[in-house]
């Protein structure tokens, strides 16, 4: 139950991450030129932000050392971070689907897996032991 639990708040932070990973990804592709992946990058690294500072506080309450815990999630964003913005690049602007759509595909990949990786490397025995 304690995980679902877990999932369960990690899922609302993630949705309010997403708000701001759409609503600055929105803002960008209106209001400036620039293709996919600048707009795609610069709203990721925002939710990534917003989302790591929420959920190792409390969702995983961790103690964790603080650096360690950003290293090791720097470390996931960098495989993930090239992957989502070619297949992200190569939807929207090849396949020529809808750029928001290709976004929303991104973060839901990004939600399971950055879950698992948290929960099991990041975070792994750290968890629920900030008093």
């Amino acid at each position: 139950m304690k995980e679902f639990m877990r999932l369960v708040k990690f899922a609302l932070f993630s949705i309010s991450a997403g708000i701001i990973e759409m609503g600055v990804f929105a803002l960008l592709n209106l209001i400036t030129p620039w293709r996919y992946w600048p707009c795609y990058l610069i709203a990721l690294v925002l939710s990534v932000i917003w989302n790591f500072s929420l959920n190792r506080r409390f969702t995983f309450q961790s103690t964790a050392n603080v650096p360690v815990s950003m290293l090791l999630v720097l470390c996931y964003y960098a495989v993930f971070t090239p992957l989502s913005s070619m297949l992200g690049t190569y939807l929207a602007e090849v396949l020529m689907w809808n750029e928001y759509l290709v976004t929303l595909i991104n973060m839901l990949l990004n939600f399971c897996s950055e879950f698992l990786f948290q929960r099991l490397v990041v975070y792994g025995r750290k968890v629920d032991n900030r008093a």
